[in-house]
C-alpha cells in the first residue's frame, strides 16, 4: 500500500529537474513509465513540443491515455493538452481528431475555431460531433420523452362510465368511504372511467445565443432541439443569433448538421432576434420561446425589453437559460436578468439532467385545454 501511495506521488509530482524521482526514491515499472510520459507530455512544459512535432508520437499518445485512464479523466488531459499544447496547431493535426474520445469541451472548443480548422480535418471534426450527438442522444431522449409524455397526452376522468373503461384506481380511491367491514368488500357508488386521450400541441421556439461562451450551451440546445423536434405533438424550432438571426429549423433533425454549421462569435444582438421569433409564432398561448443566452445584449437593452413585453403581452410563455452546462453556471448580465425576472420570467441557468422537467413543468403550468 505506501510502495502504491509512493508511485501515485511520483507520476503526480513528475521528475525533478535534474531527472530525479523527487525525493519519493520509488522506481517505475515498464507500465508506470508509459504513464509517466503521458502525463509528461501534457504537463512538463519541455515535452510537450514533441507531440506537436511528430503525428506518430501524438497518436500513439492519445493511445496511451485512453488505455490507462478513465474516460472522464481523459476527457481533462485531452483539453489540457488543447489549452497547453496550442490550440490550432493541435486541432489541425488529423491524428489527433481522428484518435480523441469525444467529449462537450472538445467539441466547443472545436466549434470556436469554426473556419481556422483546415479543410483536410473537416471530416475527422464531423466525425467528433456525430460520436458526442449520438451519446448525448442516447442518454438525454429517454428523459425528455418520458418528462414530457404526461404533458402532452392528457386524459380527462369521467364519472359513471361504462364498465370496460373504468379506471379502477381512481374508483377505489374515490369509494373508500363505502368499505363494508362485514364483506370485505367497497360499494363503488361512483365510477370513474378513462375519457378520451386528448393531445395538447405546443410551439416550442429555442432562440439560441451564439457567442463564444455559449458553445456548450448550443450543443445541449441542439440536441434537446432535435429530440423534441422527433415528438409528433411539439412543433419545435431553433434559431441562432449573432447580430442576425438564422433560423436552423430544417437542420432540427439532424443535430450534426446543425452543430458542424454554426459559426460561432460575433455581436449579440438578442432584441432583433426576438422579432424574428414574433414573427414565427403562430399561436401564441400554445407557444413557449426558450432564450438561451447570458445576456451581454451590445443592442439597445430599451429595445430588447420591449420586444419581451410584446410577447408576453400576446401570451406567449417566455423562459431565459442563462446556461445549459454540466456546471449549471455561468457570467451573465445581472441587470438584464433581474429585470426579466421581475416580469415573473424564468431566469436561471440549468444543467442537462433539468432541462426535461422544466419544460415539463412549463407546459403543465400553461393549462392550454
Amino acid at each position: 500500500m505506501e510502495n502504491e501511495l509512493l508511485t501515485r506521488w511520483r507520476l503526480i509530482l513528475g521528475k525533478g529537474e535534474d531527472g530525479s524521482c523527487d525525493g519519493t526514491g520509488c522506481q517505475l515499472s515498464e507500465t508506470e513509465q508509459i504513464i509517466d510520459k503521458a502525463l509528461e507530455s501534457v504537463y512538463d512544459s519541455t515535452q510537450g513540443s514533441d507531440l506537436k512535432k511528430s503525428a506518430s508520437l501524438l497518436k500513439r499518445w492519445l493511445g496511451d491515455i485512453r488505455h490507462f485512464f478513465p474516460e472522464n479523466v481523459v476527457h481533462i488531459i485531452q483539453r489540457d493538452a488543447v489549452e497547453k499544447l496550442d490550440l490550432k496547431s493541435l486541432l489541425a493535426e488529423k491524428e489527433f481528431l481522428e484518435n480523441a474520445v469525444p467529449d462537450v469541451n472538445l467539441v466547443a472548443t472545436l466549434m470556436t475555431l469554426g473556419k481556422a480548422i483546415p479543410d483536410n480535418c473537416k471530416h475527422a471534426v464531423g466525425q467528433i460531433v456525430k460520436k458526442l450527438v449520438d451519446e448525448l442522444y442516447s442518454q438525454l431522449y429517454f428523459k425528455m420523452q418520458q418528462a414530457l409524455t404526461g404533458s402532452i397526452n392528457r386524459v380527462e376522468l369521467r364519472r359513471n362510465t361504462s364498465f370496460r373503461d373504468i379506471n379502477w384506481h381512481a374508483t377505489i380511491l374515490k369509494n373508500l368511504k363505502n368499505y363494508q367491514p362485514k364483506y370485505k368488500t367497497i360499494i363503488p357508488e361512483v365510477r370513474i372511467g378513462y375519457g378520451k386521450k386528448r393531445r395538447s400541441f405546443y410551439n416550442i421556439i429555442m432562440c439560441i445565443d451564439q457567442s463564444d461562451s455559449m458553445a456548450e450551451s448550443m450543443i445541449y440546445s441542439a440536441v434537446y432541439g432535435a429530440i423534441m423536434a422527433s415528438l409528433p405533438s411539439l412543433k419545435t424550432r431553433l434559431v441562432v443569433f449573432d447580430t442576425e438571426p438564422v433560423d436552423l429549423t430544417e437542420k432540427l433533425p439532424d443535430a450534426v448538421e446543425l452543430l458542424c454549421g454554426v459559426q460561432l462569435g460575433g455581436g449579440t444582438d438578442i432584441a432583433n432576434a426576438l422579432k424574428y421569433c414574433s414573427s414565427v409564432v403562430e399561436q401564441p398561448k400554445r407557444t413557449v420561446l426558450v432564450l438561451i443566452s447570458d445576456l451581454y445584449e451590445y443592442g439597445s437593452p430599451e429595445h430588447f425589453f420591449r420586444r419581451v413585453a410584446k410577447l408576453l403581452d400576446s401570451g406567449v410563455k417566455i423562459i431565459v437559460l442563462l446556461a445549459l452546462s454540466k456546471s449549471g453556471t455561468g457570467m451573465y448580465n445581472r441587470h438584464i436578468a433581474n429585470y426579466l425576472a421581475s416580469l415573473n420570467i424564468p431566469v436561471f441557468a440549468c444543467s442537462p439532467d433539468r432541462f426535461p422537467e422544466i419544460m415539463a413543468q412549463t407546459l403543465n403550468d400553461m393549462n392550454i385545454g
